[in-house]
């Protein structure tokens, strides 16, 4: 099957409409995911808060968070690939 110009148009107007579709829930995010919510549909709820707009307490808040998973994700990955030590012998 060929492509046919019918295709293309429509690949650009598919094109055209996700982009304005993501640009109009993007402008009202937090709308429609309140909307979303009270539907009963799970929707994660993000910072949504720029850095440069928080606070110095708000970005120490954040940093001592980002360290805690970072500490965690390094204890993590330390066990997982850890060598299993084999039972002493008894002599």
């Amino acid at each position: 099957m060929a492509i046919t110009s019918d295709h293309l148009v429509g690949l650009a107007v598919g094109v055209g409409t996700a982009a304005a579709c993501y640009y109009l829930y993007k402008k009202n995010q937090s709308r429609v995911d309140d909307w979303l919510r009270q539907q009963g549909i799970n929707v994660p709820a993000g910072s949504g808060k720029e850095y440069s707009a928080m606070n110095l307490e708000e970005l120490v808040l954040e940093k001592e968070r980002l360290e805690d998973l970072i500490a965690e994700r390094e204890m993590t990955d330390a066990t997982e690939t850890a060598p299993e030590q084999p039972e002493a012998a008894a002599s």
